[in-house]
């Protein structure tokens, strides 16, 4: 496969806690990136409405109201793809290809989950993961998903899947997209290293993870962080009280080569920026004649996974088989 794709992992803040400046920024950088020539676009976790860093930084009775706002400007999905429908218009208008890491609230009801939405350059809704185990503090506000949104899906770049934060740890998780034959691994990523306690191990975690990922899964990781901005701090302080556990700044950014060469960054910090690089199917060969992690080197009559991929939710298979775009429905 001679293919090339031009990639990007998008370092940024979003709009915190604001659905529709959030999914407006969405859009801007969008823009920008098929300006710089960009064909697949992977944003950080829950980029829309932002990551809850509040839930690590106070007690859950202080985050009761925060937590409820933070519902009510959560994505909703469902069928046709409900608020990202303009994102979806914009991918097709554009023919770009966007993972999205957004906190999805079920269609009429009131779960979240930490999700990833990858839409194709048709501007169709591929599909959406849901992180199946929120880490610590993030249990009190998002929902585990099912075996049946852990999956890849094909697409006008390659084989694309993906996995939030910690869930990048998780070791069966990472197997089984790669039993799926992945081809591109987008990560998805808060800022870590402004956590109290985080500072000086935080990026070097997300950076071993996701070397060791790209290597033994042979697979292109495009991992995007966020970092915290003054809105950030700012709107915790308002709308919850002082705090000192979380700082400005963070986030670990890069594109990384199946044979572990860093294409594009590190980045850290509070800048904002796309780190760009070139996939080039044509080198996956030279790979694969050492490692075939989905065929041969993984023994396979002798090591087995069982992925329960069943639904668990009820909107599970629709969320997993995602949706077209109906092109006709578009608006300004």
């Amino acid at each position: 496969m001679g293919k090339k794709v031009i990639v990007a992992a998008v370092h940024a803040a979003p709009v915190f806690m604001d659905k529709k400046k959030s999914i407006e920024k969405v859009l801007q950088l969008i823009k920008e990136g098929k300006e710089k020539e960009i064909e697949l676009l992977v944003f950080p976790e829950t980029f829309v409405p932002g990551y809850p860093y509040f839930i690590h930084t106070y007690s859950p009775l202080k985050n009761v109201n925060a937590q409820a706002q933070y519902a009510d400007e959560s994505v909703v999905i469902g069928r046709t793809g409900g608020d990202l429908l303009p994102i979806m218009h914009l991918c097709a208008e554009l023919k770009i290809a966007v993972s999205l890491g957004v906190s999805e609230r079920v269609e009429g009801g009131h779960t979240l989950f930490n999700s990833q939405a990858f839409i194709d350059t048709d501007g169709t809704l591929l599909g959406v993961h849901r992180k199946l185990q929120p880490t610590h503090g993030e249990r009190t506000i998002w929902a585990q998903g099912s075996g049946h949104t852990l999956r890849v899906w094909p697409s006008s770049v390659g084989r694309i899947g993906g996995l939030s934060c910690w869930g990048n740890a998780m070791n069966s998780a990472r197997q089984a997209l790669i039993e799926d034959r992945q081809e591109i691994h987008a990560a998805a990523w808060a800022a870590l290293s402004t956590l109290s306690g985080f500072e000086s191990v935080a990026d070097i975690q997300i950076e071993a993870l996701m070397k060791s990922h790209a290597l033994m899964a042979q697979v292109w990781v495009i991992c995007a962080s966020n970092y915290v901005d003054d809105g950030t701090l700012e709107w915790m302080e308002k709308n919850i009280g002082p705090q000192d556990l979380v700082k400005k700044g963070g986030g670990w950014s890069a594109v990384i080569h199946p044979f572990c060469a860093v294409l594009a960054g590190p980045h850290t910090g509070a800048e904002e920026k796309f780190l760009k690089a070139e996939i080039n199917y044509e080198e996956l060969g030279a790979v694969k004649v050492w490692i075939d992690a989905s065929g041969h080197y993984k023994r396979p009559e002798i090591l087995k996974l069982d992925i329960d991929r069943s639904p668990k939710w009820p909107d599970d298979e629709i969320l997993a088989g995602g949706a077209s775009l109906d092109l006709g429905s578009a608006t300004g």
